[in-house]
């Protein structure tokens, strides 16, 4: 059975009722509670837990502290085209915007790349608006071959591909896909996705399927907060990582929250998520999934970011572009996908996560202990 036959099981309308209705006293239980299952996932989303997020986020704390220990993993984002046959309406690739566009050809990739090796990456996501005809198994292959005799993690945030295609990729060094589902109201999808491949809700919710046939080592999900009701679209987040944890036991599930924050189109998210709320989803999710990794990028304020350390995120973007060859070419005006809030270098990044008392991991259990590299 795929996710799709167990989200056709939940209405959005009756899941917000049964988090509204959650009482103090149910909370109260939950404080007492060490293991946590997919059953209090909906107390913890409710109103009435947010009364004691305190409470709860300590438990958090203390559930990451006990499986991931002092450490903060750190990548960097590789955009790679701002080409995009979609029309999502949050999006400022979105093919309608009048913006100036780039391609990265491979050595122009390669050339990014290495300045993200030389700041101590290891871990690279390469990121690119869905232009099949550009970003192809091809490119992609090249691409991959290259990257894996220098960095230990390369994974893609790119247009789904087949199951086989994953394969392929997998046999040359790709280790993970991260593919956000924006939103799981099937509703409000179509209202932002009125145009492009991506307007097939379906198919997009199996793309992390696909890739766990394909046996990648890592499939990373999440929602775009501000579309929907958090709350809700928490539980079906929630819902979706136990589902591929059970069918895809091989592959390690993560978890990303992309706040809507500051875009240069004209959209504005119908949902308001506070720093609160988005507090909330992290230690509700955390004490569900204990051992799953967690990832906060700079699309966030360096505050907030630094404040979240430790409480459920295990890993972190810095020094981020999110424009095809700005590591290189930093300053010129091709479009960016969003405008950041974190704008700390690597190294200040790795400093914050230093004064909290953690350690700033650029490769798999393996401080950067060379600062100078930065």
């Amino acid at each position: 059975m795929s996710f799709k036959k167990v989200l056709e099981k939940f209405d959005p309308s009756l899941t917000k009722h049964k988090i509204d209705q959650v009482s103090d006293e149910e909370i109260e239980v939950l404080l007492f509670k060490e293991k946590f299952s997919l059953d209090d996932l909906i107390p913890l989303l409710s109103p009435a837990a947010e009364k004691n997020l305190s409470k709860l986020s300590i438990k958090a704390k203390n559930k990451t502290l006990q499986h991931f220990g002092r450490t903060i993993k750190l990548y960097a984002p590789l955009y790679l085209s701002s080409y995009c046959r979609n029309s999502c309406v949050y999006c400022n690739f979105n093919k309608k915007n009048k913006t100036a566009r780039r391609r990265l050809s491979l050595k122009e990739a390669q050339k990014e790349a290495q300045i993200l090796f030389d700041y101590g990456f290891r871990h690279i996501l390469l990121v690119a608006g869905e232009d099949p005809d550009f970003i192809n198994r091809e490119y992609l292959a090249e691409l991959i071959k290259n990257l894996k005799t220098k960095f230990s993690g390369v994974s893609v945030e790119i247009a789904p591909l087949e199951a086989q295609e994953y394969l392929q990729l997998e046999n040359l060094g790709l280790d993970g896909l991260t593919i956000y589902q924006e939103t799981y109201d099937h509703k409000v999808y179509r209202e932002v996705h009125a145009g492009g491949s991506k307007s097939d809700f379906w198919w997009r919710l199996a793309t992390p399927e696909r890739g766990g046939q394909a046996k990648l080592r890592e499939l990373g999900i999440g929602f775009l907060l501000g579309l929907a009701d958090w709350r809700v679209e928490g539980f079906y987040l929630g819902m979706h990582a136990a589902y591929l944890m059970k069918n895809f036991w091989q592959s390690q599930i993560s978890i990303s929250f992309p706040r809507i924050r500051n875009i240069e189109a004209s959209f504005r998210p119908p949902q308001r998520v506070s720093d609160k709320n988005l507090l909330q989803l992290i230690t509700a999710l955390r004490l569900v999934f204990p051992h799953v990794d967690m990832t906060l990028s700079t699309r966030e304020c360096p505050a907030l970011r630094d404040d979240l350390i430790g409480v459920g995120i295990t890993r972190m973007s810095a020094g981020s572009k999110t424009s095809p060859g700005g590591y290189a070419n930093a300053g010129q005006n091709e479009s960016k996908q969003f405008s950041l809030e974190d704008h700390r270098s690597p190294l200040e990044v790795s400093q914050s996560i230093s004064s909290a008392g953690f350690d700033p991991v650029f490769k798999d259990w393996e401080r950067l202990f060379d600062r100078e590299k930065l």
